[in-house]
């Protein structure tokens, strides 16, 4: 991958020119997690050098992208901190000895930052931080930050059939990284966001001190409740307000390919989906497939909807006002909210909500690149149909274009209240995927530049100064630090298409809590510093 691989040698020519002695930073920095003076339970169980047996399982195990696997920028060490005081101990040592830290939760980094670096590094791997406290009466929840979705909505579940939590619908999702970026859900028309239910927090900031919600001060609660917590800490758990659920909910799937009006009944989705039911939330996903009725290849449209009700209240709601999808009951399946959750990841019906509990990926292991956007206005038809010829070519085989509408609740909420500002005026999201099984970096670059060029096609209908982005799908094509400094000016390429208006106040915030940007990646937010007093990364 020529992007990122000029990135990594970059990276390596900055490590020989400062002539940095690997080996023995890594011994220092082990030697200084054995003594460090505060430690409550032993930490040497849970650090993994490069020569320990078990280095590349441990590595290995969260990696949700093939694109990631088996590459040569891993991290000297990885620890998986058993309490806070590992997590004290690995800051304040990684800062002594020159060693950057990346934070992972669950694995699922579409571009790999929270676990590859083109630089010295460690990781802190927090999956054994992952206890969940329910408390049904008072309706709220403490979740660890190496926690996943899946494990958060099982525990729900088991404490009550009438409670949920609007995140995201792939259970092994962390929640750290998850829920720190917004966190979109097939709830987010009624409820909002994962952030938006966000209560409290702990945090470990560049001191090593453990901070709340009191004690961290409003700006950094904010600042990490939507604008990424790996630039200012390492979350440790969040508290959440839990959200009531009916005891019945209503799911379907409806397939509309071109050859049954595909185009047009998009076309009246992007007017309709927003104005829907708050308690309905209907994504829309082109795929390519085979045609049911002349065996060649086509597009169709998946209509994949959560109603939070019954399927007797749902039809006259779509009758009245999407009578072009032509939804009938048979389409529809009654289940509760735990059983929807399965449903949308894909599980088998029947399978027990046990299997939320798998924290590895729910299909084989691929190659994958994702984009986003954001859109104001409709694509008009002429436009859509300019978008299906890409999925006739060899690369779209497993690629996907998934349009999930805003309104509700979405539409109520200020751009300022959190960092995720992509609020009122905005029709729907738009997700870009491609994935591929062939190894090599000839299979890479096609699918790379198939997914581009569908960005680059789609740039006249979308969201415009900036051209917007979703955080938790990050895209190293946006902006990258390839230069070897964070600075404002640079970061604000990647940080306005994120973060709109809310960029600047981050960068404030990062000011006051991380002024020596200890804390960054390749699209962190930057302090604000002076262009010569900027950070090498």
């Amino acid at each position: 991958m020529k992007y990122l691989s000029s990135y990594f040698t970059f990276a390596t020519a900055i490590a020989l020119l400062f002539s940095f002695d690997l080996s023995s930073a890594d011994e220092k920095f082990v030697q200084c997690l054995y003594n460090y003076p505060h430690i409550t339970n032993s930490i040497s169980s849970v650090v993994y050098t490069q020569t320990n047996s078990s280095y590349s399982s441990v590595l290995d195990v969260s990696i949700q992208n093939r694109r990631f696997l088996n590459i040569t920028s891993k991290p000297q060490v990885v620890i998986t901190p058993l309490d806070v005081s590992h997590i004290q101990a690995t800051i304040i040592c990684a800062q002594r000895h020159g060693l950057q830290i990346r934070t992972r939760s669950g694995g699922h980094d579409y571009e790999g930052l929270s676990y590859v670096a083109g630089v010295s590094f460690v990781i802190l791997d927090l999956i054994n931080l992952r206890g969940i406290e329910v408390d049904a009466e008072n309706k709220i929840a403490w979740v660890e930050a190496g926690a996943t979705i899946g494990e958060l909505y099982y525990k729900i579940s088991q404490k009550s059939k009438t409670l949920g939590f609007p995140a995201g619908e792939c259970p092994p999702v962390g929640v750290g990284g998850h829920f720190s970026g917004g966190g979109y859900g097939y709830m987010m028309r009624k409820y909002g966001l994962a952030a938006d239910h966000i209560i409290d927090a702990k945090i470990v900031d560049v001191n090593g001190n453990l901070l709340d919600k009191g004690t961290m001060g409003e700006d950094l609660f904010w600042a990490i409740r939507g604008g990424g917590g790996a630039s200012f800490g390492v979350i440790v758990a969040w508290k959440i307000n839990l959200v009531s659920v009916p005891s019945i909910v209503t799911v379907f799937q409806v397939g509309r390919t071109l050859e049954e009006n595909a185009t047009e009944i998009i076309h009246k989705w992007q007017r309709v989906a927003k104005k829907f039911n708050e308690s309905i939330t209907m994504k829309a996903n082109m795929v390519r497939v085979n045609s049911s009725k002349s065996g060649n290849l086509t597009v169709e449209a998946q209509f994949q909807s959560l109603y939070l009700g019954r399927v007797d209240d749902l039809i006259p709601l779509m009758q009245k006002s999407f009578p072009e999808l032509g939804l009938v009951r048979e389409d529809c399946t009654e289940m509760s909210w735990i059983e929807s959750i399965l449903y949308k990841a894909g599980f088998a019906k029947g399978q027990s909500t046990d299997v939320l509990l798998n924290r590895t990926q729910l299909i084989g292991l691929l190659f994958f690149k994702a984009k986003s956007d954001y859109v104001r206005d409709p694509i008009p038809d002429i436009a859509l149909e300019g978008l299906w010829p890409f999925f006739y070519e060899d690369e779209a085989q497993d690629a996907y274009i998934q349009f999930t509408p805003y309104g509700g609740r979405m539409d109520e909420i200020s751009e300022s209240e959190t960092p995720f500002a992509h609020r009122s005026g905005y029709l729907f999201h738009i997700q870009y995927g491609v994935y591929w099984q062939q190894k090599g970096n000839a299979a890479e670059q096609r699918h790379f530049n198939w997914i581009r060029r569908v960005y680059k096609y789609m740039e006249p209908y979308v969201s415009k100064s900036p051209r917007a982005a979703y955080l938790n799908y990050r895209d190293l094509d946006i902006g990258v630090n390839n230069n070897g400094y964070t600075s404002l000016s640079q970061a604000s390429i990647w940080g306005f298409k994120y973060f709109g208006n809310n960029f600047y106040r981050l960068a404030c915030v990062k000011t006051r809590v991380d002024p020596q940007n200890f804390f960054r990646n390749e699209q962190s937010i930057p302090p604000l510093i002076s262009e010569r007093d900027r950070m090498p990364l």
